[in-house]
């Protein structure tokens, strides 16, 4: 039975394909795609040739076994590929090996290269080094023995090594004469020209091997500079592209690009319970920009940050910008689960590893986004730079989560016309939510009424639960990360300013400052973005 290999690839785009174009669908629709097929593929890896030869561009995937790779979850991959990737592979010259592992080399500092940060990971060195065995009978054997007996451990002992591998042709190549090819991990400087590795090529058995039995078929030099994960990230190469080249749309319409009028990325990532959950990634393109990220509000979307985003990226244009909807906006995971503020935290640490996102530079949450901001704060305080929670409660009452559970009836009834219980839930949902002055502003009602109706009615009822039973009184004297409590002035008639103010000095050893918004109800940042960032802009 095939066990552990590779999928190595690769790749040297013809002259009329511009290398952005490449770039970005490689980076945000090829690889991601493979990614998120973790039962495959444990890691993808972009390298680019260090040795001036061609190909210039290589793609390696670890895989579970290599028996995956026959499979019809891998083989469907293209098969179904998009009009967009027929048009741009037709456009790269292409080669595709599948190889089986047999011997493996690490390093005590050895780290797969995916559990890095991308600072950390590229500009890895990567030899790959191929051989072809000669016609005597034990040429097979004779280079696997001299790769386990002594190659690599004269190779371990090269300046800045830390992994090597030795791969055979894979049992899927029927009918292929068997292959090796040799990959070697080292550090950014490597003493490939040393007299170690000099010394680990010139022994008097490597010397009878390559007379003997093997030949080597070529050797290239790479330097890695792209890691995938199963989110799609790349706003640089987007933001190099057309309006008509950057728009883009999968066929499972899950996932969206445009660089119209600025690079936007909306898709999706997986939990580790299956469920799906949308986020959009737009902002400062540089792939080192710093990253704020927005929790919403229950029963809303990730879209009721709309008007002020526009205002954030005006006057901070220097962050990427994150958003995502909560568990339970579309769906729910089998079986059912209630949310938790924990499950809620982690969701948002899931996300952050999708997108190879080691720290946020700040995270903002209102409502039940709110608690979710200060519990992640909590949880996860090496990933967070700073935070702002808005119109939430430290702790739930008995009163609040029966509050709730009338909502979820209300929800899940019909009403008499036909229309659905979700509706009514809305119209009461915003007049609760909304100040009196607010109300009057029909257009932003329509808004955020509708948001709320499009919710998932069995995902709300499973998503509430998180805001049922919960106190982070108790643990907010622990919190290591700067806060700011924001409310709006007129959220519960007043009764929430009295509440956070009465909690704000809980927070960490200094206790946080409460800035509140005037004229505004439950959902500030919708109701007036503007005063919003007024609160909101010296902190961040």
């Amino acid at each position: 039975m095939a066990g552990p290999g590779s999928l190595y690839v690769t790749m040297q785009p013809q002259p009329g394909l511009p290398l952005e174009q490449f770039h970005e669908w490689y980076n945000n629709e090829h690889g991601p795609t493979r990614l998120k097929l973790p039962q495959i593929f444990t890691n993808g890896l972009r390298y680019q040739a260090a040795d001036n030869q061609e190909p210039t561009y290589l793609a390696v995937y670890d895989v579970t076994s290599t028996s995956h790779l026959g499979t019809e979850t891998y083989t469907s991959l293209r098969a179904n590929r998009s009009s967009r990737e027929a048009e741009t592979i037709g456009q790269v010259d292409v080669q595709r090996y599948f190889w089986d592992r047999v011997l493996s080399k690490q390093s005590p500092l050895f780290v797969p290269i995916e559990q890095l940060t991308d600072e950390e990971a590229e500009g890895r060195m990567l030899v790959a080094v191929q051989l072809t065995p000669k016609e005597a009978a034990n040429s097979v054997e004779e280079i696997q023995k001299w790769y386990g007996e002594e190659h690599m451990d004269m190779l371990s002992k090269v300046p800045g090594w830390l992994r090597s591998r030795l791969f055979k042709t894979s049992s899927l190549e029927e009918g292929q004469p068997t292959r090796f090819i040799a990959l070697h991990d080292y550090g950014k400087t490597a003493g490939l020209g040393g007299p170690e590795y000099q010394a680990a090529i010139s022994t008097p058995r490597t010397k009878e091997l390559y007379a003997k039995y093997a030949t080597m078929s070529s050797r290239r030099i790479y330097s890695l500079f792209y890691v995938f994960g199963p989110a799609s990230r790349d706003l640089y190469n987007l933001s190099q592209l057309s309006a008509a080249k950057s728009t883009f749309k999968s066929p499972d319409g899950k996932t969206f690009t445009t660089n119209s009028p600025s690079p936007v990325i909306e898709s999706y990532f997986t939990t580790p319970d299956g469920l799906t959950i949308p986020y959009r990634l737009e902002g400062n393109p540089d792939p080192k920009a710093p990253t704020i990220a927005f929790c919403n509000s229950l029963l809303t979307s990730l879209h009721m940050w709309d008007h002020f985003i526009e205002i954030f990226k005006a006057n901070r244009p220097q962050y990427r910008i994150l958003r995502y909807d909560f568990r339970g906006r579309h769906s729910i995971p089998s079986p059912p689960q209630p949310s938790t503020l924990d499950i809620l935290a982690d969701d948002i640490n899931s996300l952050l590893t999708a997108l190879r996102i080691p720290k946020l530079e700040a995270l903002i949450g209102v409502s039940m986004g709110g608690a979710t901001t200060l519990k992640f704060s909590l949880k996860y305080p090496s990933k967070l730079g700073k935070f702002i929670a808005c119109d939430f409660n430290a702790t739930s009452s008995p009163a609040n989560t029966g509050a709730w559970k009338e909502r979820i009836g209300i929800a899940e009834t019909s009403l008499e016309d036909g229309s659905p219980g979700i509706r009514k839930l809305a119209g009461q949902t915003v007049e609760r939510w909304f100040h009196p002055a607010t109300m009057q502003r029909q257009d932003t009602v329509a808004w955020i009424r509708d948001m709320v109706s499009s919710n998932d009615v069995e995902g709300f009822r499973y998503g509430c639960q998180a805001l049922w039973d919960y106190d982070l009184k108790a643990q907010m004297n622990e919190c290591a990360v700067p806060g700011l409590f924001v409310v709006g002035e007129g959220d519960g008639k007043g009764a929430l300013v009295k509440a956070m103010d009465g909690f704000k000095g809980l927070l960490g050893q200094r206790g946080a400052d409460l800035a509140i918004v005037p004229k505004t109800g439950h959902l500030p940042m919708c109701e007036d973005p503007e005063g919003f960032w007024t609160a909101i802009g010296n902190f961040v």
